[in-house]
């Protein structure tokens, strides 16, 4: 069991490496050669240019100017500076909105702290259980901050009243906060939606499971379906081409330019020799050629391939995915038809809002439709045998995190472990790093299987992929670790004790594990973070751009890495965070303050990095927050039914209905909460749409919609493209539908009205 000299020690740790990781920082994005890498957002704004380059050659590399390194910190106040509006203006709503969650954080922590330090800390502390077990439990361990846990209050004592009332007030104004968090966030979505300058999403939704029909294409299927169905409304489509071979050539083309690129940037800089490659895998292996004209030959002959593959895939219909982008004359008009069933079958014809251009994720339209709850029940499949297999170095983590465990399981390791300085190191540090080690790779691996699930939108798979991450770190990071480490801490115990008594040293030992996520919050929370702004891989991988491939500024543009927040890591593991310090708010409140302190700087950091650096791939208009909210729910609710359990292994057994109706309050406090805002996320109002597009035929009465329209949603692959895609002339409201569809009972034959009394038994659903 870690002691308070092995916390010490991790934090003196991570303390030095956050201090040093802001030097660092301070001091590199002072330099002119760095300027790219730590400010890049305001050089893609084209608000930034250059930093001055006269004088010595030295200067293009270092800042000699001693007065900047006497302002080091002077990048704090700038990120806290600018106002809230001006930062939604600046960087989005969903970025304002994500560092609100710190902010949240800190709302609800700093208040539970210090009624917990003022009322649990003491109560805990001076309750001497951990006095009576040492004598009956010869082999239990502990250390001196377990005696600021509920684990060292007797049973039965009266002090438990005071952990229960304080689990009131703790839910309480954790609702309370929540509430009001939540009313914010929907004020501030439906302002910005209100205020938000024209975007093609507005006006356009996604179709998909168009049923085939024997007599019209795809694209005359939806265009007559939707003319039909939505006169006076629908204005054009584009319907959707499987080019994932296409993409593929591009990138590879793409590829092979930076190569290109490369060498002839290396024969310029040395004319004398011409640079050579191999043909075998990555230039390692093979014939050794001239690497100019290899590439040069390689792009030539994949430009040809790929003006082919581009002409096959307008030209074949067997190309054409059952799906479409539709735009609609106003956002009325697109909103009631993305809120609304359009046939009688559930399962046809299937709208939904459009995600913005940058938003989609092209690849996954090409998968079928029905398809897809097959990918999703074997992805969950998959997850559920992940996050199990996992369960195998979490049990190695828990092992390192106890020194007892160790001798116990592997006593020959005692004379090593038992060295001070050692056991401060194994207990302190390192079970955090080698955890942190071991979650690196698993968000990109979730990612994959939210791909394979199929989701079209970027904003769904980082949705998707986060909420697996956090089904993952909820498992096995939390219950996991205190499963786990439990059983190894306690396994004498386990095997010479009778059934009965085995949920009392479960009760008496969860609270310990306290120690173990103090460390983990230090690596991850204060090192990890501090690593965060230091941006230590773009840096090396701009410089190396910049040596190897920039020739113009546009080339040095496009080495510019400014990253995003990365949703599907950072959220799950802000939510960790929350459950974490909703847990043990009232089991050791002494976790408290490093779940604070965590919270301050992640805030500061991340309001400095949207600020200057991350640049976002879409705009959500934080439809997110619901997710958000609900997950700080099941914390919350995770912290309740363990208090529960805990008093009930020390004969607390009165404390049971009581304590037994929060988790019922809560969830009703959820359900009030997702009836009263949740809508607001998910739909458009009618009535805010309809007031834009009256403002707007007003301020812009000769807008050509449909020419705003035209390239929104073709795809990347085909813009610019040798071959153009044929487009959808417009038409006036109530007028004839031309179709090619034989005559069937209840249409006419050859054509088909238009207008809304003429529209029955003409799809066969």
């Amino acid at each position: 069991m870690a002691t308070l000299s092995d916390i010490t020690v991790s934090a003196s740790i991570n303390s030095l490496s956050a201090f040093l990781f802001l030097v660092a920082f301070a001091i590199l994005r002072l330099q002119p050669m760095n300027d790219r890498v730590y400010f890049p957002k305001w050089y893609l704004k084209g608000i930034r240019e250059n930093p001055s380059t006269s004088g010595p050659l030295v200067k293009h590399y270092v800042n000699l100017d001693v007065r900047m390194y006497l302002r080091l910190l002077n990048w704090i106040p700038a990120a806290l500076k600018m106002p809230q509006l001006e930062l939604i203006e600046h960087a989005g709503l969903d970025s304002a909105v994500y560092i609100r969650i710190y902010l949240l954080g800190l709302k609800i922590f700093v208040p539970i702290a210090l009624l917990a330090f003022g009322v649990l800390l003491p109560v805990n502390y001076t309750g001497g259980n951990f006095s009576i077990m040492s004598l009956k439990m010869k082999d239990i361990t502990f250390g001196q901050i377990d005696k600021f846990s509920i684990s060292n209050v007797p049973p039965a004592s009266k002090r438990l009243a005071a952990h229960i009332i304080m689990a009131y007030v703790f839910t309480f104004w954790t609702c309370y906060i929540l509430y009001k968090e939540y009313k914010i966030v929907t004020d501030m979505r439906l302002n910005f939606l209100a205020s938000q300058k024209r975007r093609p999403d507005q006006f356009t939704v996604i179709v998909r499971n168009v049923p085939s029909d024997a007599d019209e294409s795809v694209s005359e299927h939806v265009e007559h379906f939707f003319r039909v169905n939505h006169p006076g409304q629908y204005l054009t489509h584009k319907v959707v081409y499987n080019a994932n071979k296409l993409a593929k050539m591009v990138d590879k083309k793409k590829d092979l330019h930076n190569r290109l690129i490369y060498y002839t940037n290396k024969y310029e800089r040395r004319p004398s020799k011409r640079p050579t490659t191999k043909t075998g895998f990555w230039g390692l292996w093979g014939k050794k050629i001239d690497a100019i004209n290899y590439y040069t030959e390689e792009i030539d002959k994949l430009g040809r391939e790929e003006v082919a593959e581009r002409e096959r895939v307008i030209g074949d219909p067997e190309a054409v995915v059952p799906a479409a982008f539709v735009s609609f004359r106003s956002r009325w008009g697109a909103a009631v038809c993305a809120q609304t069933q359009q046939t009688r079958n559930p399962t046809r014809w299937l709208t939904d809002w459009a995600p913005e251009p940058r938003d989609v994720y092209w690849k996954n339209l090409a998968i079928p439709f029905v398809e897809l709850n097959v990918r999703k029940l074997v992805m969950a499949v998959a997850l559920f045998g992940l996050i199990f297999s996992f369960m195998i170095p979490i049990t190695i983590v828990q092992t390192l995190a106890n020194i007892e465990s160790i001798e116990k399981v592997l006593p020959f390791l005692k004379p090593i472990v038992e060295k001070g300085s050692t056991k401060s190191f194994i207990q302190g540090f390192l079970p955090g790093i080698v955890l942190k080690i071991f979650l690196l790779v698993l968000p990109m691996i979730l990612m994959e299987m939210s791909k394979i699930e199929g989701y079209v939108a970027v904003s769904d798979l980082e949705a998707k992929s986060a909420a697996k991450l956090y089904l993952f770190l909820l498992v096995n990071v939390f219950l996991g670790s205190i499963v786990t480490g439990t059983a190894l801490q306690q396994l004498k115990e386990f095997l010479n004790k009778s059934a009965s008594e085995i949920p009392k040293t479960v009760g008496v030992s969860v609270p310990m594990k306290a120690t173990f996520f103090i460390t983990y919050i230090m690596v991850d929370g204060w090192a990890g973070i501090a690593a965060e702004v230091l941006r230590l891989f773009p840096l090396i991988m701009y410089h190396l751009k910049n040596i190897f491939l920039v020739k113009t500024d546009k080339d040095r543009d496009e080495a510019m890495d400014p990253g995003s927040l990365l949703w599907p890591i950072t959220e799950p593991r802000l939510q960790l965070y929350f459950l974490l310090g909703l847990v043990y708010s009232t089991v050791t409140p002494i976790l408290l303050p490093f779940i604070i302190i965590f919270f301050a700087f992640a805030y500061l950091i991340f309001r400095h990095q949207i600020i200057n650096v991350y640049h976002q791939k879409y705009e959500s208009a934080a439809s997110f927050w619901p997710d958000v909210n609900r997950r700080i729910i099941i914390g919350l609710i995770i912290s309740q039914l363990s208090l529960l359990g805990l008093l009930s292994t020390k004969q607390a057994a009165n404390s049971t209905p009581v304590l037994l109706a929060l988790p019922v309050l809560t969830f009703a406090f959820h359900k009030f909460c997702k009836n009263r805002f949740e809508s607001a996320f998910r739909k458009f109002p009618l009535q805010d749409a309809m007031i834009k597009d009256t403002l707007e035929r007003a301020t812009e009465p000769q807008l050509n919609l449909k020419e705003y329209l035209k390239d929104a949603y073709t795809h990347p692959v085909f813009k610019g493209g040798e071959v153009e895609l044929m487009d959808i002339d417009e038409v006036d409201e109530c007028h004839v539908v031309a179709t090619k569809r034989s005559s069937r009972k209840g249409s006419q034959a050859g054509t088909s009205d238009g207008c809304p009394e003429d529209r029955t038994g003409i799809y066969a659903v």
